[in-house]
């Protein structure tokens, strides 16, 4: 039996050729608008209904990526920045340095939401203001606190101490919401973090005060992922949103520990412009850091985060030792 065209449209598309197919073409307009309709139902049936979740799920898999290669190539050039601002330039001021990052930052937020490119926050609560509070003042301890170590202490023993942190949030993680950690994932960051203190044997010189400052950023340190990790994955608030809300916080606060972390006359700085385009350079990489650091927070576990922080440490502390000799 020999299929018609008439037939073949009927049978694959349904009922919708059906209709169409017996209109009546008594008048062009009657035929025109069947057309529309045999059109409308073709590309209703060749556009997949998998389309979105494709697409879905090509976001998920490319922001994470995107977000943690940024992240990575950003964090070393940061610390090697920050170093030379504090020591070759001698800008022997690492807390004003952390505000100066931070008021950068907020200025640059405050331009995206002139232009409404800023995410909205999420209906505000009691639990999540408390948190707002909370993760500005540890950001505050754990960026300033960051940057004096670095003053004081070598890059290889400022990156021994980042060791620390990641058994730090495996702890706490384990009290605050009973989280466990399978074995071939500890196996895999006590892996990376051998490799870490072997690279950095070469490179740790360290002051009395900066080890002390060093063992007391640890637990700000850890603290503040796990409060951006929980914020952006259970409260739902976007990388930008929740900067912008903590962002002034963290500002009360470092100017609060300025007299006490920082030595008197910045003011009296000689800011070239020579000194003053490394600072700012500085402060932008700061801003790009803490954002591809939030974006990464909020779409992949706590762990992987963990585990690429300890990669790009066994970096910096190769390049520290590359750049030593």
């Amino acid at each position: 039996m020999l299929l018609t065209p008439k037939m073949m449209i009927s049978s694959w598309l349904g009922k919708d050729a059906k209709k169409i197919l017996k209109r009546k073409d008594s008048d062009a307009g009657e035929k025109g608008k069947a057309l529309e309709d045999l059109r409308a139902s073709l590309f209703n049936r060749f556009r997949s209904p998998e389309t979105p979740k494709r697409q879905q799920q090509t976001h998920r898999v490319c922001g994470p990526t995107v977000a943690l290669t940024f992240n990575f190539f950003v964090a070393i050039s940061i610390i090697f920045m920050n170093k030379w601002v504090l020591k070759n330039i001698g800008f022997e001021f690492p807390v004003f340095l952390t505000f100066i990052h931070y008021v950068v930052a907020f200025t640059l937020m405050a331009l995206l939401k002139s232009f409404s490119l800023l995410p909205a926050p999420p209906p505000s609560s009691k639990s999540s203001s408390l948190s707002l509070y909370t993760l500005g003042i540890v950001m505050s301890l754990s960026t300033g606190l960051a940057n004096v170590s670095l003053k004081y202490n070598s890059v290889g023993f400022y990156q021994m101490a980042k060791i620390a942190v990641t058994p730090s949030i495996v702890f706490a993680e384990f009290l605050w919401y009973r989280k466990r950690v399978s074995f071939m994932k500890v196996v895999a960051l006590t892996v990376v973090s051998v490799g870490v203190a072997v690279a950095t044997v070469t490179d740790l010189q360290f002051s009395l005060f900066g080890a002390c400052v060093a063992l007391a950023w640890i637990i700000p340190s850890a603290t503040n992922k796990i409060l951006w990790s929980n914020m952006q994955q259970r409260e739902n608030w976007t990388a930008l949103a929740l900067m912008w809300k903590t962002t002034p916080i963290t500002l009360l606060f470092l100017v609060s520990m300025i007299p006490f972390l920082d030595p008197p006359g910045a003011l009296s700085f000689d800011w070239s412009l020579a000194n003053t385009s490394a600072i700012f350079v500085s402060a932008f990489l700061g801003f790009f850091l803490q954002w591809s650091g939030a974006l990464a927070l909020g779409w992949v576990n706590l762990f992987h985060v963990m585990l690429i922080i300890q990669c790009r440490l066994l970096e910096i502390s190769t390049l520290s030792i590359n750049q030593a000799k």
